[in-house]
């Protein structure tokens, strides 16, 4: 149950996409000579918009956590990581490795069946839910979960409440991320960028310093995945603290610090994201796979890294 090393290579994982690279990456490598030329003696740009982890006490601990699921087995086993104010973490596994349990246990609907977690020094599952929406929220993989009235504003005005924020604050955030959507509007007419959009809104009408997000990406287009991504970024900028449950191997690229990869239930690697999700195709963004064995991640990082040379 303890960690690889970070830049261990990562087992395949039985049943998800761990294969040869795809032959538009296999040509990519074969006619990028050039590209590897030009790329010679650089190094990739870290992934921005965090404050330093290292230097700041961490938002959320686990550690040794079990987890059980009613009478079935160990869902999760002797699970240890952190995450720190401004870091953004991706979880990430094949179906059934245990993500959105680790999500669950962060927000407290379930219980450790041994160990502990700890969010802003408390365990969530024994904090009252008043007190759990300003330490720690949940974006689930379905948004429509968090939305139950007919209105946007009746959306808002609930949310408020449960916060203990002053009239009109998740409106601001509506307003802000979704601008011109009116008042009046029903979530089940929002597009499925919307809907996620409004969610997050809802979630953090509270300020929770640590945030969880299962999956955030399923239903999006590219634009609304662009403006996921800067949504995200501002909000690691500002000090919130971010775990992602995620396939989405470009995502994890873009925006995590780190990447820790659940097996059956255990923790199997943890560690800088270049360095872990090179170490195996599963987790390999496109630009990775062309590029390997660099520490490319992103067209940005190349994009970048080329400005200005001939």
């Amino acid at each position: 149950g303890e960690p690889a090393a970070p830049g261990a290579h990562v087992p395949a994982q039985g049943g998800g996409p761990d294969r040869a690279a795809p032959a538009p990456a296999a040509g990519a490598r074969r006619s990028g000579t050039g590209l590897f030329a030009r790329l010679r003696g650089r190094r990739p740009a870290p992934v921005t918009g965090a404050s330093d982890p290292s230097a700041s006490a961490a938002a959320a601990v686990v550690r040794d956590l079990s987890v059980r699921r009613g009478a079935r087995a160990e869902v999760l086993r002797d699970v240890t990581f952190s995450v720190a104010p401004g870091e953004t973490v991706a979880l990430m596994g094949r179906n059934g490795a245990g993500k959105s349990t680790l999500l669950a246990a962060l927000i407290g609907t379930l219980a450790p069946a041994a160990g502990e977690v700890s969010v802003a020094g408390r365990a969530p599952h024994r904090t009252p839910p008043r007190e759990v929406v300003r330490r720690v929220g949940l974006v689930p993989q379905e948004p429509r979960d968090l939305l139950y009235a007919d209105t946007v504003s009746a959306e808002c005005a609930a949310a408020d409440a449960d916060a203990g924020a002053a009239p009109g604050t998740c409106r601001d955030l509506v307003a802000a991320l979704l601008p011109g959507v009116p008042d009046d509007t029903h979530p089940r007419d929002l597009s499925e960028g919307q809907r996620l959009t409004l969610a997050l809104a809802l979630v953090l009408t509270g300020r929770p310093a640590l945030l969880l997000l299962d999956e955030p990406t399923r239903g999006l287009d590219y634009a609304a995945k662009a403006r996921l991504v800067g949504l995200l970024r501002g909000l690691a900028a500002d000090g919130h603290a971010i775990v992602l449950a995620t396939h989405d191997v470009e995502l994890a690229a873009e925006l995590a610090h780190r990447v820790v990869i659940l097996a059956g239930g255990e923790v199997v690697a943890d560690g800088p994201t270049a360095e872990v999700v090179v170490s195996s195709p599963a987790f390999a963004p496109q630009v990775a796979k062309i590029l390997a064995p660099g520490h490319w991640l992103t067209v940005s990082q190349v994009a970048a890294a080329l400005e200005g040379t001939p």
